[in-house]
This record gives structure tokens, C-alpha cells and sequence, in this order.
């Protein structure tokens, strides 16, 4: 019977412990509206992988993919309020609250995903994160590449600068922004919902669209094409977030395992997409179409003179965008 007893208590005292260990497990939920199989999804495994092994048992992660948890655009608030703890956060929606990063949406100001991290890593990532943690009560971790946007057009044509897309219908997303992106790489932009491109191309209603090439093979846009242009004009990533509600009640050593999981997420993301860039380069050709490369200097400097001429860079910080170029890989050469 004392045995018995004994027994009970020891049972008792281990699941109490077992309890309050799970309860010191610093919970972070992660809230984004992709679907499991995207592959800047399928990185927060690794987040959440490196996050254990660094510091194992420390953090109940939970990952709430396709907007099971907060829907796209409610997630961002949830973070921001504490109700979630990470998430996804575009420099668009950034731009929204302070207009000034409208800048990091404009095309041409980042020449590739390494140039991407050299500014985010420079003194100009550091005061845009001191200044979405002030104003939007949010950490950003890391960035993941999303893919850069090229040209592919419905028949095949020598492009080399701007003024050879006179005239040409590029599809284009039917936003004011989007729409003067179109205009100022020197096409006549058209505004066509998503799932209208492949017949639009297919009878002629558009002459060209613009997307990541992982985009153009989901889409099957290369079975109403003949050529992809590699204009490269806009290098697309995403902020991994955290909340400042849980951020600021880290410890040093919390807080460095959870930026370098973060890192180490985008970092696997990154090398996902850019195998599938150059992976599908070599499919494109073998599916008949014809891959260019135009004039990129040609294409940067006039649209980026497009944009400085524009309203829009009236919010941008002044200079920027010159630092911003000299941070490109090569530059200094």
C-alpha cells in the first residue's frame, strides 16, 4: 500500500513536471496565408526545426498555414496586437503605414536577391527596422526571396531597351501601383485579372505578362508564349515577423536563437527558389520558347528615372536610392 502510494506520487510529481515544462515553453504562433506546399511555407518547418535543436524544449512553435488562424492581411494585425507571434509582412503592406518604404517596391532598386540582403543588412535596414518595430510593434527577422519578375511575351521580338516595348499590352495587375510599373518599363500597360492571362495571350487581347518564371510554368503561360525576356525588373522578398509582445520578453539568448532560426529559414527558402530559377530557364527551352537578355542597365535607368520623376518618390528618403545602388554586388568594381 505505501508502495502504491509512493508509486501514485512519483506518477504525480512527473506529470506536474512535465506540465510546468511545457507551460515555461515559450509559445509562437505563426500565422500566414499560403498554402502548405509554397515553398516560403514549407521554410518555417525549418524555422521551427532549427529554433528546437538550438534551444530544445525553450519554444512551442505553431505553424497555422492557409489562413487557418488569421486570414491574409488579419494576420499582419494580429501580430501587431500580440495575438499571433510571427508571420509574413510585405514591404507593400509596410509602404501602407509609412509611405516612405514605398521605395522598396519600386522596380529596379534591388539587382538580385544577395543585393536584397546587403541593404537589409546595411545602415538602411537597420532604421527600417527601427522604425517598423516603433510604428508597427513588430521585429523583422529575416527576408525571403519570393522570385523576380521577366518578361514573357506571346510572339517573339528583339528587346533590348524600353523603347522596344512601345505599344506592346503587358498585362499588369489593375492597381494604380502596378499599372504605372507597366508604363514606366515603356509598355502599354492592361489591366487583366490573374485568371484571364493564359486567354489573353492565347487570342491576342495581351501581348505580354510579367511574373517569377516558377509562376509562368505554374500558370502554363509557356503554352501561349514564344519568349521570355530576362529583365529581372522587380526582385521580390518577404519579411519573416515577430511580435514585439514576445520579442521584448526574450532573453538575449531567446532572442539571438529565434534571428538565427530565422536566417537559416530564409536562407533554405532562398536556395529553393533560386534552383527553381535556373532549373526552369532550361525547361522554358525545351518547351520551344526563346530566352533574352536585353539591355538590364538601359531598363534600371529609365524606370528608375520614371520613378524619380513621378510624385511617388516625394516620400522616399532622400539619397536612398543612390546608397541603395552602391550596395549592389559588383558596384564597387
Amino acid at each position: 500500500m505505501i508502495r502504491t502510494f509512493a508509486a501514485a506520487a512519483l506518477v504525480g510529481t512527473t506529470a506536474l513536471t512535465g506540465a510546468a515544462t511545457a507551460q515555461d515553453a515559450v509559445e509562437l504562433k505563426i500565422s500566414v496565408p499560403s498554402v502548405p506546399s509554397d515553398i516560403h511555407t514549407r521554410a518555417l518547418g525549418e524555422f521551427k526545426s532549427n529554433l528546437e535543436a538550438a534551444m530544445p524544449g525553450a519554444f512551442d512553435v505553431q505553424i497555422y498555414d492557409s489562413g487557418s488562424l488569421f486570414g491574409q492581411g488579419a494576420d499582419v494585425d494580429a501580430v501587431e496586437r500580440g495575438n499571433a507571434e510571427l508571420t509574413y509582412l510585405s514591404f507593400q503592406l509596410i509602404a501602407d503605414r509609412m509611405p516612405q518604404y514605398g521605395l522598396f517596391t519600386s522596380p529596379y532598386l534591388f539587382q538580385s536577391p544577395d543585393h536584397y540582403a546587403a541593404v537589409m543588412d546595411s545602415e538602411i535596414g537597420q532604421e527600417v527596422r527601427s522604425t517598423v518595430s516603433d510604428e508597427m510593434n513588430m521585429q523583422l527577422l529575416s527576408q525571403c526571396y519570393l522570385g523576380t519578375r521577366q518578361l514573357n511575351l506571346r510572339n517573339a521580338r528583339d528587346i533590348e531597351t524600353p523603347e522596344d516595348l512601345a505599344g506592346v499590352k503587358l498585362r499588369m495587375p489593375s492597381s494604380d501601383a502596378w499599372l504605372f510599373m507597366g508604363q514606366a518599363l515603356g509598355a502599354n500597360p492592361t489591366p487583366l485579372p490573374f485568371g484571364e492571362v493564359y486567354l489573353g495571350l492565347q487570342t491576342g487581347t495581351i501581348d505580354a505578362q510579367d511574373n517569377p518564371l516558377p509562376t509562368v510554368e505554374a500558370a502554363k503561360f509557356y503554352e501561349v508564349t514564344d519568349q521570355i525576356t530576362m529583365t529581372g525588373h522587380l526582385v521580390d522578398a518577404i519579411n519573416l515577423v515577430i511580435s514585439n509582445e514576445v520579442w521584448n520578453d526574450l532573453s538575449e539568448e531567446q532572442q539571438a536563437a529565434v534571428e538565427e532560426a530565422g536566417d537559416a529559414a530564409c536562407e533554405w527558402n532562398n536556395e529553393q527558389r533560386l534552383s527553381e530559377e535556373e532549373r526552369l530557364v532550361g525547361f522554358f527551352e525545351d518547351e520551344g520558347l526563346t530566352i533574352t537578355e536585353p539591355d538590364v542597365d538601359a531598363f534600371r535607368t529609365h524606370v528608375q528615372q520614371v520613378y524619380m520623376d513621378s510624385d511617388r518618390s516625394n516620400d522616399w528618403p532622400e539619397g536612398w536610392v543612390e546608397r541603395i545602388n552602391e550596395l549592389a554586388p559588383g558596384s564597387e568594381d
